[in-house]
């Protein structure tokens, strides 16, 4: 073998090696709190939730992950959207059709939602002098444990619905009317 030769294979070999570790570095993680949505459709008009789902993976979350006593971005990565095609009552807040940052503040006994008129922030960039309102919530403790945050919208029929946050042990939620 020619030293051309001998040269040319520890090359390949090196670069292969760049080449391997190029790669594991820029492959793909799983997301750990992957982006996902909550919608429904009442009296022809659509609103929406968009938040990041994280899991618990064996960590305490209520008074723990999510502190009581604190305002949380009720998600993860992005900020937690609504937005409604109508005009909706939130248990007593009366909410104009449009684009909010949804926020909540829990503690061990109750929770308040919170509508933020500031939208497209990081989730963890909260100005409560941009709320536009905050409304109590219903909180019941679950049976079974709830691995990853599940934001749902249901149609209750009519023009009635509810907006229901579990994760652990712990659901609450708050009714909402659409507006005619």
């Amino acid at each position: 073998m020619t030293r051309f030769q001998k040269s040319m294979g520890i090359g390949l070999v090196i670069v292969g090696g760049f080449t391997w570790v190029a790669s594991a570095q820029f492959q793909r993680r799983p997301v750990l709190s992957p982006p996902t949505s909550t919608s429904t459709t009442i009296e022809g008009k659509t609103i929406r939730i968009d938040y990041g789902a994280p899991s618990a993976r064996g960590r305490k979350v209520m008074g723990g992950l999510v502190p009581y006593g604190e305002v949380w971005c009720t998600g993860a990565n992005d900020q937690t959207s609504i937005m409604t095609e109508a005009d909706l009552d939130i248990n007593g807040m009366k909410l104009p059709k449009g684009n909010y940052t949804l926020y909540t503040l829990p503690n061990e006994k109750e929770w308040k939602l919170i509508i933020n008129k500031q939208t497209g922030q990081f989730h963890t960039e909260y100005h409560p002098d941009r709320d536009f309102g905050r409304v109590p919530m219903n909180i019941k403790t679950l049976a079974e444990p709830v691995e990853t945050l599940k934001l749902t919208l249901t149609n209750d029929g009519g023009n009635k619905g509810t907006l229901a946050i579990a994760w652990e042990k712990t659901e609450v939620s708050v009714p909402f009317t659409v507006l005619r």
